[in-house]
């Protein structure tokens, strides 16, 4: 009679205490790491921003909210950009952000898009005739191109690239401020990058006074809007790699990534160079 009892009063308490244990299961649903993610990063116009031991932009502060929120804590290390896919391809970054798709980068990891994102050709403004096509720069041997080491916009960025750098015509260079000075003194004509990269790099550039408003953006269909997002290194673990796609794809669908561009770009910088998924 009195385990009867007993197992009565559980029933009944296991039932009233229900409610709270399933209000509390998405707490234990969340996304969690097994240790630190290592992310190697370079300056990349406001999307990561360095100043001295301070590291900000859009990027870092979308990892840092969601670290709050997901359980993944994650230790950033500032590179050049030329050895951001170096330390990928070697395992020694876990998470490459931000970054386009690539068939080259697939191979090392997983692909989460973010942002739709598009390059175009940058050029300062002049009586020149715009530039109509990929065909059309390959053909006007007379100008050279300034690019950016590391940077990968694609299949077709990267075929448009070789031949210009057959071509002899290709001034590589650190980060897009340095791409910027040779706009500037007009050691070179072009350049090939997403407009918010050049825009955040030289807003509050000293170097280069007045390049912004001079700068004209020339989309061609060869370089489309794609995906724009982060690549996650398959040299991690299963469980680790499926916490952080998890936390990547929330802070897509939940705004989080388009509201911190809101935050770092004008509208007219992100116009025809960012948009939300």
């Amino acid at each position: 009679m009195k385990k009867a009892f007993l197992a009565h009063l559980a029933y009944y308490a296991c039932r009233a205490a229900a409610p709270g244990l399933l209000a509390l299961a998405p707490l234990y649903a969340e996304a969690a790491c097994s240790r630190t993610i290592n992310v190697p990063i370079s300056p990349i116009g406001q999307s990561v921003v360095i100043s001295g031991d301070s590291i900000s932009g859009v990027y870092p502060d979308v990892l840092r909210a969601a670290s709050s929120k997901d359980g993944c804590s994650f230790e950033f290390s500032v590179v050049p950009r030329a050895r951001l896919d170096a330390l990928f391809e070697s395992g020694k970054a876990d998470l490459l952000i931000p970054a386009s798709k690539s068939a080259r980068r697939d191979a090392q990891g997983t692909f989460v898009p973010l942002i739709f994102g598009r390059a175009t050709i940058i050029t300062v403004t002049s009586s020149r005739p715009p530039i109509r096509n990929a065909q059309d720069l390959l053909d006007r041997h007379e100008l050279k191109v300034a690019l950016v080491r590391g940077f990968d916009f694609g299949d077709t960025y990267q075929k448009l690239v070789k031949e210009l750098t057959r071509q002899g015509r290709v001034y590589l260079d650190t980060d897009a401020v340095s791409v910027a000075r040779l706009l500037q003194s007009g050691i070179a004509d072009v350049t090939i990058m997403a407009p918010s990269i050049m825009a955040g790099a030289i807003q509050d550039e000293p170097h280069t006074p007045g390049l912004l408003e001079k700068l004209r953006f020339e989309p061609i269909d060869e370089l489309p809007w794609s995906d724009s997002g982060a690549y996650i290194s398959k040299a991690l673990g299963d469980a680790d790699r499926a916490a952080l796609r998890e936390l990547l794809e929330r802070s897509a669908k939940t705004g989080m990534v388009w509201n911190a561009f809101q935050r770092y770009y004008p509208a007219s910088t992100l116009a025809g160079s960012i948009k939300p998924r």
